[in-house]
């Protein structure tokens, strides 16, 4: 295989696909404090830099310690990773990770004038997780952690510390809509995790589809599908315009990645889904987004 350029190997390694679990969380957050009349540019801003600066560095992470732990391999059927592959050595990659965990830890020392010292405790422990979902003595994505990981943080800390640095405690709505983004975060693991199943299997790696089965991840799936079409409804009840209905627009695209999931045999269609997954939770944080904000 042909090397690639030195720019398209970091941007794979950043993961793109992965990304939209850190804006869709700070895009919601921010809605709702749009319609309390708190919205806070800048904090919104530094709340984006930090939750992108954590999803990469934690790429990066993984992209080092699946290495030494022998997760990614010749008989890997995605993406190809930029150590295994030959194309940064572990030092190199381990660096970039220090160096962008650092970056993150500075960029949350900007939001302490909003939110006080809470946040550096947030921040610290985001960072931990980082590095301990496929780090240290006792890996969260190895042991069938991860989709806990990717829920709390992508989706009930990164919506509600948004909101909070710029319009005060999270709301109960806010609370709901965090669960929904969570939900959705995790399916984006849940993709990834489906597909590399059986090289899984044979690094150790114990992934809730490793240990519960295809058909526990088929059912989490839909049931993330479930709650994030659960969610617009709810908050109509709870006094919202109809704009707030405008993520219904997704239900046929929901149906139809469940659908794949469910039948898909080939590493192309899932290695599609994955993508798809990730501008699905893009989509669906941008109409809820405009259903908050349209309906003040």
């Amino acid at each position: 295989m042909t090397r690639p350029s030195a720019l398209r190997i970091w941007l794979s390694a950043t993961r793109p696909r992965t990304l939209p679990a850190a804006v869709a969380p700070v895009l919601v957050g921010s809605a709702f404090a749009w319609r309390l009349d708190r919205f806070s540019l800048s904090a919104a801003a530094a709340c984006l830099a930090f939750a992108l600066l954590i999803q990469i560095a934690t790429n990066f992470a993984n992209d080092y310690f699946d290495y030494l732990k022998g997760a990614d391999t010749h008989e890997r059927v995605g993406p190809k990773r930029a150590v295994a592959s030959g194309w940064v050595s572990p030092p190199v990659m381990r660096n970039a990770m220090v160096v962008t965990f650092l970056a993150a830890f500075i960029v949350g020392l900007l939001l302490l004038p909003f939110g006080g010292w809470p946040l550096l405790v947030i921040g610290a422990t985001s960072i931990l997780c980082g590095v301990a979902y496929t780090g240290g003595p006792y890996p969260l994505g190895y042991n069938g952690l991860g989709d806990i990981f990717v829920f709390l943080f992508f989706g009930l800390v990164a919506v509600c510390t948004t909101f909070y640095v710029q319009a005060g405690s999270p709301t109960l709505d806010v609370w709901f809509a965090a669960i929904a983004i969570g939900a959705l975060a995790s399916n984006i693991l849940v993709a990834n995790n489906y597909r590399d199943v059986e090289t899984d299997k044979k690094a150790g790696k114990r992934t809730t589809v490793v240990r519960f089965g295809k058909r526990f991840a088929k059912v989490q799936f839909a049931s993330a599908h479930l709650v994030s079409m659960i969610l617009p409804g709810l908050l109509l009840l709870r006094g919202y315009s109809a704009w707030i209905l405008i993520p219904w627009v997704l239900i046929p695209l929901a149906f139809r990645q469940v659908r794949i999931l469910g039948t898909s045999r080939t590493a192309p269609e899932l290695i599609a889904l994955l993508g798809a997954t990730g501008k699905h939770l893009a989509l669906y944080a941008v109409a809820l987004s405009l259903g908050i904000v349209l309906g003040t």
